[in-house]
């Protein structure tokens, strides 16, 4: 009789949380939604934040307020999302930089990119662009690599900082190319674009955002762009693929929500914000910023998490890098 009536328990225990679980779903939400931005106002991340933020408060009826917390590359607005209760009315937009490559770099993160977090949905991608000093003797990549080759280590590339995903682009490429091009780090983009521009780097992969003046102006010359296909912004850009095969490396933002919030109310952001990113003027908004709008399932989001982790922890490994102390 015991075991019956604890049977029943159960049963009603599992029915009583499906109803709740239900219930929160179905009122949800309440009251308005914080969402994290780990970087500065400004920034890529804050610009798809703010687009994103604007129009979701419209489809949920309640307001979607940025919240910036810039710091350790990512790492500050990571920890206090993962510390947030899970019940939908915290989320962090999160980063290639947080989702895949710190956690190969270091193994003292305050938060777990995959323990902490539930996946919602991509928002956006963008791939880069690689530029030049415009005296530079090549027109394409495929001068570039001979170039390299030929004189060996003798060649530098920029990037905004070491384990930054313009480092990662630099060392795929040394690795896919089997060229040896020296790294050399900078505290941000603009100082790296700038010794391109003054000759004293050849070269950096970063975003056509940061590049785009000095296209324009032919301080620096482009030569392709990182993704898998051609970047929209730049139709006539080749990509770097087309003469290295297997490269693609390219800055992807998405949404998460910390561990055990609702199934329901995941699913129910999910579909908010897919109707949000569908919008024509949210395109186009989006489309501005150099990035490209992009949309999956929580589940479609996890494994290509998994899967950037993964690839990206491989080139963080053959190449050696690491951070200092």
């Amino acid at each position: 009789m015991n075991v019956i009536r604890l049977g029943w328990c159960l049963l009603a225990a599992c029915w009583l949380g499906a109803v709740s679980s239900g219930a929160a779903g179905q009122g949800y939400p309440a009251r308005p939604i914080r969402l994290i931005v780990a970087d500065s106002p400004g920034g890529a991340p804050d610009q798809l934040a703010r687009i994103l933020a604007q129009n979701l408060s419209t489809t949920l009826g309640q307001q979607v307020v940025v919240d910036n917390r810039p710091g350790a590359g990512g790492v500050l607005g990571a920890e206090i999302a993962a510390k947030a209760p899970g019940d939908g009315y915290t989320l962090l937009m999160t980063t290639t930089a947080i989702y895949a490559i710190l956690p190969n770099l270091r193994k003292d993160l305050p938060y777990d990119a995959v323990k902490d977090f539930v996946p919602v949905t991509r928002i956006a991608t963008a791939s880069n662009v690689l530029v030049v000093n415009s005296a530079l003797p090549v027109r394409n990549v495929a001068e570039l690599v001979r170039l390299a080759k030929e004189k060996p280590g003798t060649l530098n590339y920029g990037s905004a900082g070491v384990g930054t995903p313009a480092h990662l682009a630099g060392e795929m490429l040394n690795l896919l190319a089997d060229i040896k091009v020296t790294h050399v780090a900078y505290k941000g983009a603009a100082p790296a674009l700038q010794d391109v521009i003054a000759g004293n780097v050849q070269y950096i992969i970063t975003s056509p955002i940061a590049a785009g003046a000095h296209m324009r102006n032919g301080r620096v010359r482009a030569l392709a762009t990182t993704g898998a296909v051609r970047n929209p912004s730049l139709p006539e850009l080749p990509t770097v693929a087309d003469t290295v095969p297997g490269y693609e490396i390219t800055q992807t933002w998405g949404i998460v929500a910390p561990t055990g919030t609702p199934n329901d109310i995941v699913r129910r952001l999910a579909e908010g914000i897919a109707k949000v990113m569908s919008q024509p003027n949210v395109k186009e908004q989006v489309l501005a910023t150099g990035a490209v709008p992009a949309g999956d399932s929580p589940a479609e989001f996890e494994t290509y998490m998994a899967n950037e982790r993964r690839r990206l922890g491989d080139v963080i490994t053959r190449s050696g890098i690491v951070l200092s102390e």
